[in-house]
């Protein structure tokens, strides 16, 4: 727990640097022991860094460069919070969405099973990123479609049309991938990753995967949706032709390609909002040129690319596959 003492700021080189002195009561190890922290003079922070009277904190021990052992301030503890955040959101998702919802969530907890507990330990053993994530994702498909939809005929189309996407998105992610030169060493986690037991991992291969992984929910979206589209509207007029259920599966599929592009650059472009402002700002004056050519922003457009191909295709073959097996439903 935290008890402010000071707060204030100091002026180091022109720039604007806040500083606190704070009192700590220990809640865990030596349980009530109180210590002091100035807070911000090590490790410079920002004013959103500051924490508050009765905050409960994270705190670590570090040696200075003279061999003196001082505590400075990690993290605020928000543990609770995101607790309490994601109780909210299966509520939501509850209310809205009834007994499919319970099977998402389900779902969704079987995908975060899948990965920790099976694709990330195979990469650490020195498996093919690759195929183990493709084997996960096929677990994953498997399992959280038909928890979310149920098991029905327009499900069974829907999964194996998003088999067949994955397979192709992998196909090109690789192709792309190799005609992009990447080598997956476009971030600080891929140098991390080279040190010590991990440096055994295939870093284009992960990149790899990372892209069949991303890729597969929104898969999972566009299958699904196109796939109960056709059936809807052949329930809806039973004397359609297979010809006829194509043509208007299509004409909704461009809507919904449409849609997905523009969320999935979006989404790219929120996550790495920060590297924009960075290259825009551009303080050492690189040609637009050589910011594209950066490795770490190539592997986004790569990412983001290869991705949307798979999903844009994923929605002739979803049409074409539904209308054949609605077209012959009695």
């Amino acid at each position: 727990m935290v008890d402010v003492i000071e707060d204030g700021a100091e002026e180091v080189n022109g720039v604007h640097v806040p500083y606190q002195v704070v009192k700590i009561k220990l809640l865990s190890g030596e349980v009530g022991r109180e210590i002091t922290i100035d807070h911000g003079r090590l490790l410079t922070i920002s004013e959103a860094q500051k924490v508050k009277n009765e905050d409960t904190i994270v705190i670590s021990k570090i040696s200075t460069p003279d061999g003196v052992e001082q505590y400075v301030i990690r993290d605020k503890y928000r543990i609770n919070n995101l607790i309490y955040i994601a109780g909210f959101f299966f509520a939501v998702v509850l209310l809205i969405a009834g007994f499919t919802g319970l099977g998402s969530i389900v779902g969704m907890f079987v995908s975060l099973a899948v990965i920790v507990r099976f694709i990330v330990p195979q990469i650490l053993d020195g498996k093919d990123p690759v195929l183990v994530s493709i084997l996960g994702s096929l677990v994953i498909l498997g399992t959280t479609i038909y928890l979310s939809h149920g098991f029905t005929k327009q499900t069974h189309v829907a999964v194996f049309a998003t088999f067949v996407s994955l397979i192709l998105t992998g196909i090109i992610s690789v192709l792309f991938v190799y005609f992009a030169k990447i080598s997956g060493m476009g971030n600080e986690e891929a140098y991390t990753l080279q040190m010590g037991g991990t440096s055994i991992i295939n870093l284009k291969g992960l990149f790899l995967g990372g892209v069949i992984i991303g890729a597969l929910g929104v898969l999972d979206d566009i299958t699904t949706t196109q796939s109960a589209t056709i059936f809807e509207l052949k329930a809806t007029n039973s004397k359609l032709t297979m010809g006829e259920l194509v043509k208007k599966g299509i004409s909704i599929g461009r809507e919904h390609v449409a849609a997905v592009v523009n969320t999935l650059v979006l989404a790219y472009a929120g996550a790495s909002l920060a590297l924009f402002i960075i290259f825009a700002y551009n303080p050492l004056g690189m040609p637009t040129w050589v910011i594209l050519n950066n490795e770490f922003l190539s592997e986004e457009i790569v990412r983001t690319l290869a991705g949307t191909t798979g999903l844009v295709l994923a929605v002739p073959l979803t049409t074409f596959l539904a209308s054949y097996f609605a077209s012959r439903q009695k």
